[in-house]
């Protein structure tokens, strides 16, 4: 074991006796969210993961260790901390554990530190992606190319919608990561349903997808797989409304000057702010909706081992 990592003793029991553990990142409790409303979001994932038959492990960097599972009062830390506490993807890890530092964990950083705990699943809301005007500022998140080398399926409502979708989508194809659709073979975009762009492969139930991932192991590819589960009908947002609020919140970036990983956070709370608070309420349907299909997915493959 990494002496870096603390595996917390319910997630070190599970893996020890092939059950099921589902990743979950603690981004979004520190920056994706305002306290408390974080915290009661974070509890309530790691409760639905469990409804569903799966032991979660939330992760994250707690002075200067790497966590694969917090106790809620590390969640509660975090949660009080906010954005106190660093963004920590790839590159941030080595140092923020040398300095004994705090991080909350991108999806890059989620895989990593899930991987090296064994855990195969890992449940977020939106991955990362190529930004608009990458072409001239090559900003493309490091969750792509965690997605080309790291061996975790990623269980997420499509890529952010303030992204430039189907450049993410050419990107993760020279990859060679696949891109699933459940139940649709259309690309969600986060906020809504659909995007205009295409999937992959559709597949349409939790065992499909873990047999998938496990054929993917057993060839012996070393990459992940990105599963997009669509947002519920009832919690996605009018796509004209959502667009309209992406496109303002950019113009303001702009102006702010906003760059590099300030930008989705920046966005995120300005697109909250201009949708009035809808934009968070569907983010956290989508979260929990994402949580419940990556634990029946990690039980499903846990069946297979």
């Amino acid at each position: 074991m990494n002496r870096y990592l603390d595996i917390a003793p319910e997630v070190q029991a599970a893996l020890r006796e092939n059950r099921p553990v589902v990743a979950l990142e603690s981004t979004i409790i520190s920056h994706g969210m305002p306290y408390p409303e974080n915290v009661e979001t974070a509890l309530n994932v790691e409760k639905i993961v469990r409804e569903a038959g799966a032991v979660p492990a939330t992760i994250a960097v707690i002075r200067g260790r790497l966590k694969a599972g917090l106790s809620p009062e590390e969640i509660e830390y975090l949660g009080k901390k906010g954005y106190a506490v660093t963004k920590a993807s790839r590159r941030d890890l080595p140092i923020l554990v040398s300095k004994g530092e705090d991080g909350a964990t991108t999806v890059a950083t989620t895989m990593i530190i899930a991987a090296m705990a064994g855990i195969s699943v890992f449940a977020t809301g939106g991955v990362g992606g190529v930004h608009r005007g990458a072409e001239t500022t090559m900003d493309i998140s490091a969750d792509l190319e965690e997605l080309a080398q790291t061996p975790v399926m990623v269980v997420c409502a499509g890529a952010k919608s303030i992204l430039d979708l189907g450049l993410t989508l050419e990107y993760l194809e020279t990859k060679g990561v696949p891109v699933i659709g459940y139940g649709t073979q259309e690309l969600p975009a986060f906020y809504t349903r659909k995007s205009g762009f295409g999937v992959d492969y559709e597949l349409d139930t939790p065992e499909q997808l873990a047999h998938a991932f496990h054929v993917q192991r057993e060839i012996g590819f070393k990459g992940g797989m990105l599963v997009t589960n669509p947002i519920p009908e009832e919690y996605s947002m009018d796509p004209a409304v959502i667009n309209a609020a992406i496109e303002q919140a950019l113009a303001q970036a702009r102006e702010a000057g906003i760059h590099g990983k300030d930008t989705t956070p920046y966005l995120l709370a300005k697109v909250k702010e201009i949708t009035g608070g809808d934009s968070l309420f569907s983010n956290i349907r989508l979260v929990y909706n994402n949580a419940r299909l990556a634990a029946q997915t990690a039980a499903a493959l846990a069946a297979l081992r």
